[in-house]
């Protein structure tokens, strides 16, 4: 194993830090939200692209807020910094979006300021009624027409193209021909102004080494499990970097393609009664996961969600109930750290090797199954005096 960069520190753990006080903050002069519209053309395109160029103050790009006119789903995003593509998803972005919304807030934030974006949540036993008024989540719906938080440095451009799901993924539907249009967008972004001395102290920092973005990547695979197999290895999963947290879910095909009859965000459980994950030759969890969903028992299985994402012993949920998660919310979540402290903000060794998954179910699988693995990993962004952006994994 070896540090991530030679820089990193080594770091204390806050509860053994018994002196440090909390810092004061006073070279932010000023801190002002502004709006940007999309290139031209993109209400008749499947892609939206915002550029923000760069300008003596500073972007804070974790508080980006896009406002469309329209009920739309993203199914791909890139973040392009200067020349250099720092984030690039597969059209499994939507996947990535829901998994972090789902399982990143608690129900407070989802009855209130994530209605907004049109989170409403499906009914648990009912994520595929899209005639009827069972889905409470759908019904709402119809109603509505992280990764690194440091500022971008100024004179900085940033560009982010937006590509829109297929209609029939994005909505459910007995008419086919229902179809999404986007009247408006905007990107509303924050830019900070700090003090001259601040200015001064970058520029000289500039001239010694380049300034340092931590992120959380993501990246989401779906391997496709053909309909009558009974068990699945999953091998080469990852090669290379370890990921620091793993979250697997199953959708059926169709839906995974894109189907108005069907909620490609239902994540079943398909009878499924064993499941491992190896790093190299490291089983975990060190017991395989043994859900009996037919007769529910897979209280192991819904504990994963909470030891798995750090809310475990805190006052913190995620508004899926035991009940809830063998109906439509049946994921599997893992972390991989060595002090499992995936959820927090300091780094670990990193570690190169190869993750593999083994799952098998009850019964020969009825139709062919994706199963959908979503990974984070530890990584650095560098942008250098001259604005050249260097990052340390393959986009």
């Amino acid at each position: 194993m070896a540090l991530l960069h030679p820089s990193s520190t080594e770091a204390m753990r806050s509860e053994v830090d018994l002196w440090t006080l909390p810092s004061t903050v006073g070279n932010i002069e000023r801190t002002r939200q502004q709006a940007c519209k999309p290139t031209a053309g993109y209400t008749q395109s499947n892609t939206m692209t915002f550029h923000v160029p760069g300008t003596n103050a500073l972007i804070d790009a974790a508080h980006n807020m896009l406002h469309i006119v329209a009920e739309v789903v993203k199914a791909d995003v890139d973040v392009t910094i200067g020349n250099t593509v720092v984030s690039q998803s597969s059209l499994t972005y939507p996947y990535r979006a829901h998994i972090e919304a789902l399982l990143g807030y608690d129900r407070s934030a989802k009855e209130s300021h994530m209605t907004m974006r049109g989170w409403f949540k499906d009914t648990a036993g009912h994520m595929d009624d899209f005639a009827g008024d069972k889905n409470e989540g759908l019904a709402a719906r119809r109603k509505l027409v992280k990764n690194s938080p440091k500022f971008l440095l100024p004179n900085t451009d940033l560009t982010i193209k937006l590509t829109r799901s297929a209609d029939a993924f994005a909505l459910m539907s007995t008419n086919k021909n229902e179809k999404i249009i986007i009247h408006d967008a905007t990107l509303f972004f924050r830019k900070v102004e700090l003090s001259p001395s601040l200015n001064l102290a970058h520029a000289q920092a500039l001239e010694h080494a380049p300034a340092r973005y931590p992120l959380t990547r993501t990246n989401v695979k779906t391997i496709t499990i053909p309909a009558g197999l009974r068990d699945k290895t999953i091998a080469n999963l990852h090669i290379g970097q370890i990921p620091k947290r793993i979250v697997v879910g199953f959708v059926s095909n169709i839906a995974f393609n894109g189907s108005y009859h069907h909620n490609p965000f239902n994540y079943q459980n398909f009878d499924l009664n064993y499941m491992v994950l190896y790093v190299d030759t490291e089983q975990i969890p060190a017991v395989p996961l043994t859900p009996d969903f037919s007769k529910g028992t897979y209280m192991q299985a819904y504990n994963t969600l909470f030891c798995g994402t750090g809310i475990h012993w805190k006052d913190e949920g995620n508004n899926i109930s035991y009940d809830e998660y063998g109906n439509g919310y049946t994921l599997y979540a893992f972390d991989l750290t060595p002090d499992l402290s995936s959820h927090e903000a300091h780094w670990n060794l990193q570690k190169q090797g190869v993750v593999r998954l083994d799952v098998r179910f009850r019964a020969e699988l009825p139709i062919a199954v994706n199963c959908v693995v979503y990974s984070e990993f530890d990584n650095l962004v560098e942008i250098s005096k001259d604005r050249h952006v260097v990052v340390d994994y393959n986009v």
